[in-house]
């Protein structure tokens, strides 16, 4: 079983420590957001040279503040300089209050900007001659583009009917946040899907991520969950995965309960169709100890499943 965890680290000691202790134990991977260490690439490529198998992605970088050839270059650089297969790239429109309110850059077509996006990055990616005028990006190199050594997988941060299309018409597949099993089963698989059998390509990569406790406590654990994802009912896409997976809040579709409990809700992932769960432990508790006892009956949980096919 395919299970990773949330990367990251307040100092790029503590981003490789992580790493190493995270292959050491088990996990097939780490996802970086794109704030990690102000920008996760370094760290990601430093942290790929101190392991040995582990996948280390982004999840995300965001597209509109980076042109796509400029990103698949940073791409191609970070993957050299972990000098081993496993780095994949996951990337994202983000969102309307960081784009337009942060950035100030027009967020009125993402989907449209992250289509054309997507076309000129995995074409740059493929090593190949790259000559496309959209209406957002364009882009002409004068000949192949440079490949990296490793072939870097590319995932997109895709929640809306469009996005899924454009995930599975162009990229290997997905990377999720707060989608639920109902969700995946029902609004994800069958969209991405059929997006990836129409362009003819493989079924693609479909990487679940939510916020997982196991504690006795369920109310405790989704108030704790609550109190570090609030960001997240504040915002549009989030939103609508959260309703089309039956939640209000961004608590009621984490994955909480003792170990029967959540080992049953993260195998549900799996039958509506994920291929590897993202996990980012949430400690529970009222003082240290409690909160380090809590998150680490979630890790030793994860590591049993991690055994099983």
């Amino acid at each position: 079983m395919r299970i990773g965890l949330t990367g990251g680290g307040s100092t790029l000691e503590s981003i490789v420590a992580q790493a190493r202790r995270a292959e050491e134990q088990g996990f097939t991977s780490l996802w970086y957001a794109s704030n990690v260490a102000a920008d996760p690439l370094t760290a990601m490529a430093i942290a790929g040279r101190e392991t040995t198998a582990i996948e280390l992605g982004t999840a995300v970088l965001q597209t509109y503040p980076c042109h796509p050839l400029l990103q698949a270059h940073r791409a191609i650089a970070a993957a050299e300089a972990m000098g081993r297969p496993g780095f994949t790239l996951g990337m994202g429109p983000s969102h309307a209050a960081v784009i337009r309110d942060v950035y100030g850059l027009s967020y009125d077509h993402p989907g449209r900007n992250t289509e054309e996006y997507l076309t000129i990055i995995t074409a740059a990616l493929r090593g190949e001659q790259v000559d496309f005028a959209g209406t957002d990006w364009s882009a002409h190199t004068r000949g192949p583009s440079a490949q990296a050594t490793h072939p870097v997988q590319v995932l997109l941060a895709a929640l809306s009917p469009r996005m899924l299309r454009i995930a599975g018409a162009l990229a290997d597949g997905t990377v999720l946040w707060m989608a639920s099993a109902q969700a995946i089963e029902t609004h994800i698989v069958p969209r991405i899907t059929a997006a990836a059998a129409e362009a003819g390509r493989p079924g693609p990569r479909i990487v679940a991520g939510l916020p997982v406790a196991v504690h006795d406590d369920e109310s405790q654990a989704r108030a704790a969950i609550a109190a570090t994802a609030g960001m997240y009912a504040g915002m549009p896409n989030y939103q609508r995965i959260i309703h089309a997976g039956g939640g209000t809040e961004p608590a009621d579709v984490a994955i909480v309960g003792d170990e029967a409990a959540v080992r049953r809700q993260l195998l549900s992932l799996l039958d509506a169709g994920a291929t590897d769960l993202w996990v980012q432990p949430v400690a529970v508790g009222v003082d240290r100890s409690d909160r380090a006892a809590s998150r680490q009956r979630t890790i030793a949980l994860l590591q049993e499943l991690l055994t099983e096919p």
